[in-house]
C-alpha cells in the first residue's frame, strides 16, 4: 500500500474558509450534478436537497457550508470559482429564486433545502452530507420542525428537519468530506489520493521507516522521491510549473492578507491584524531598525488565515483551517534565509539530485530566451529561490502524505492535532531540506513538530475558523522553525520516531471526545460567549 498523495491534490487551491466543510461540500455537490447530467436524468430534476450530518451539520453555517453546497450545485468548482460568488450564497438567497443546475436546469429551492442534522453521525466519516435529487418541485424533505432540534450556530438557527419519504426521489448519494479537500462518495472504491487506491506509484512507502529506507537504497532525499513518483503522471517541466503555481497562489494570497484591514465576517467582530503588522514592521525598518524574522513569520501566517477566515482564495495545506503555517514557514525562508547562504536553494545536497534537473534546477526556457550563464544575478536568486521552494513543497507533500495515509488531516476526525500539527510538521520538515537537512533530519523535525502538538482540540467560537484558529497558524508557524532549528543541530538520531507519533496521533483522535473535534460543542466554543 502506497502513502504517497500527489503534491496537486494534497495542496488544491480553492476558497475559504474551511477545507473539509467549504471545499468538500463544494466538490461533493458538483460531482453530484455532474453525474445527473451524465446520467441524462437532469431534465427530469424539480428539486434538489442536501442533508448534513455530524461535524458539518454543527459548525456549517460557520464554515460557510450550506453556501458552498449551493455553489457546488451551480456547477461552480473550488479551483476556479470568485469567492464573492460563495460567500452567502445560501444565506442570502432570495426567496422564491430558482436554483439553475450545473448552469442548466432551474429547479425550486429554498433555504429550508439545506438540512441539519449535527447529531446525526453516519460511520464512515463524521463529515457526511447526502445530495437528494427530486421529480417534483413539492418532493423533498417534510417541513415538519422537531422541537428537540433547534440550535444556534454562527448567526443562524439550524433546524432539524423530519425525514423525508423517498416517494418521487431520483438520485441520493452520500460523500464524506474526509479533510483536505478530499472527497469519497459512498460506495466507491478508493481513490489514487487514499490508501490502497489505483494508479499506483513508483517509490511505494507506506510508513516514515519504508520512505527513509527508499531513499537510502537509491542515495536521494525525500524530495526527490516524491519528484519521481510526480514523474509517473507528468513531465518534469508540468511539475515545476504546477509547483510554481502552488507557491505563486499561496504568496498572493499572503501578500492579500498582508494588504487588508477591517473586520472579519461573523457575529464576533474579530479585527484583522495582518496589515498593522505588517505597517509596524515596516515603519520600524525604515527607521533602521532590524525587526526580528519571526516578526515577519507570525504576520506571513496571520495574513493568510484571515484571507481564510474572509472566505477569500487559499491553498489547502494540508487543510484550509492550517493554511497558513506552510505558506508562512515557507516565505520565511524566501524573505530571509534564500539568499543569505543560509539553506542555498542550488547548493547540490549530499545527494546531488539538484544538478540538471528542470524541476529542481532552472526550468526550461523559451526559444530565443537567455541561457541560464546570460542570467542576470536577479534572475539567478530567483531561480534558485524557486528551486529551494519546490524542493520544500515536495519535501512536506511526502510528509503530509504519511500523516493522511496513517492518521487524518481532517479536524472532525481527529480534532486540530490533525491539522495544525500535521502542517506544522510539513512545514518544519520542508524548512530542514531547503536548509540543507539530510532526511533523517527532515524526519526529526516532523516528528518534533507533530509530537507537541499531540492532543490539540478543535473547539472553534462559534463555528467560525477565526478562534482560535487564527493566532494558532501563527504559533505552529514558529514551532516549525524552532523544530527545524533543533533537528538541523543534531545527526538525525532520536528516541521517538515519525512513524510512532503519527500513530499516536490516530490513537489520540480515536479517544478524543467528538466535543473537540470541530463541533463547536467544548473547550474554547462554550467557555467563550459570542458577543
Amino acid at each position: 500500500m502506497s502513502a504517497y498523495v500527489s503534491a496537486f491534490e494534497l495542496f488544491s487551491i480553492g476558497v475559504g474558509p474551511s477545507s473539509s466543510h467549504t471545499v468538500g461540500p463544494m466538490r461533493a455537490a458538483h460531482d453530484f450534478v455532474v453525474r445527473l447530467r451524465e446520467a441524462g436524468v437532469l431534465p427530469q430534476v424539480g428539486r434538489v436537497t442536501c442533508t448534513l450530518y455530524g461535524s458539518l451539520g454543527a459548525t456549517g453555517i460557520g464554515h460557510g457550508t450550506p453556501d458552498a453546497v449551493v455553489a457546488g450545485l451551480r456547477g461552480l468548482e473550488p479551483e476556479t470559482v470568485d469567492p464573492d460568488a460563495v460567500r452567502s450564497a445560501w444565506g442570502a438567497w432570495p426567496d422564491g429564486q430558482p436554483l439553475v443546475l450545473a448552469g442548466i436546469r432551474a429547479v425550486r429551492f429554498e433555504r429550508g433545502d439545506v438540512v441539519f442534522a449535527p447529531r446525526t453521525r453516519l460511520p464512515g466519516h463524521p463529515n457526511a452530507m447526502t445530495l437528494e435529487a427530486w421529480t417534483s418541485a413539492d418532493d423533498g424533505p417534510a417541513r415538519a420542525v422537531a422541537a428537540a432540534g433547534v440550535r444556534e450556530t454562527g448567526s443562524s438557527s439550524v433546524t432539524a428537519v423530519a425525514p423525508a419519504t423517498d416517494a418521487g426521489l431520483l438520485v441520493r448519494e452520500t460523500y464524506y468530506s474526509v479533510g483536505g479537500g478530499f472527497i469519497r462518495r459512498e460506495g466507491d472504491p478508493p481513490t489514487s489520493a487514499e490508501p490502497g487506491g489505483p494508479g499506483a506509484f513508483p517509490l511505494d512507502f507506506a510508513s516514515a521507516e519504508e520512505l527513509l529506507a527508499l531513499c537510502d537504497e537509491r542515495g536521494i532525499t525525500i524530495a526527490e522521491a516524491a519528484r519521481l513518483n510526480e514523474e509517473a503522471r507528468r513531465p518534469d517541466e508540468e511539475i515545476a510549473a504546477g509547483l510554481d503555481a502552488i507557491w505563486d497562489a499561496m504568496a498572493a494570497c499572503v501578500e492579500a492578507g498582508l494588504g487588508t484591514g477591517g473586520v472579519l465576517p461573523g457575529m464576533l467582530g474579530v479585527k484583522r491584524r495582518a496589515a498593522s503588522i505588517r505597517e509596524q514592521l515596516e515603519a520600524a525598518e525604515a527607521d533602521g531598525r532590524r525587526e526580528l524574522p519571526g516578526e515577519w513569520l507570525g504576520a506571513f501566517a496571520l495574513a493568510v488565515n484571515e484571507e481564510n477566515a474572509a472566505g477569500g482564495r487559499v491553498v489547502t495545506a494540508p487543510t484550509n483551517g492550517a493554511a497558513g503555517i506552510v505558506p508562512a514557514v515557507a516565505m520565511y525562508w524566501w524573505r530571509f534565509l534564500a539568499d543569505s547562504g543560509l539553506g542555498v536553494g542550488n547548493a547540490v545536497t549530499p545527494y546531488g539530485e539538484l544538478v540538471g534537473s528542470a524541476l529542481l534546477g532552472y526550468p526550461g526556457q523559451a526559444p530565443g530566451s537567455p541561457e541560464p550563464a546570460q542570467w542576470s544575478e536577479e534572475q539567478r536568486a530567483e531561480a534558485n529561490r524557486r528551486r529551494g521552494i519546490r524542493r520544500f513543497l515536495l519535501t512536506a507533500t511526502a510528509l503530509g502524505s504519511l500523516f493522511k495515509a496513517n492518521a487524518s488531516i481532517s479536524g472532525a476526525e481527529g480534532g486540530c492535532q490533525a491539522e495544525v500539527g500535521s502542517a506544522c510538521a510539513m512545514a518544519a520538515g520542508g524548512l530542514t531540506a531547503v536548509m540543507g537537512g539530510t532526511n533523517r533530519q527532515i524526519e526529526n523535525a516532523a516528528e518534533i513538530a507533530m509530537e507537541h502538538h499531540l492532543g490539540l482540540t478543535c473547539d472553534p467560537v462559534g463555528g467560525l475558523v477565526q478562534i482560535p484558529c487564527i493566532e494558532r497558524n501563527a504559533v505552529a508557524a514558529s514551532t516549525a522553525v524552532t523544530a527545524a532549528r533543533l533537528a538541523l543541530r543534531g545527526d538525525g538520531s532520536h528516541y521517538v520516531s515519525l512513524d510512532a507519533v503519527v500513530e499516536t496521533m490516530r490513537q489520540t483522535g480515536i479517544d478524543m471526545s467528538h466535543k473537540y473535534k470541530e463541533t463547536s460543542e467544548g473547550g474554547l466554543a462554550v467557555n467563550v460567549i459570542e458577543c
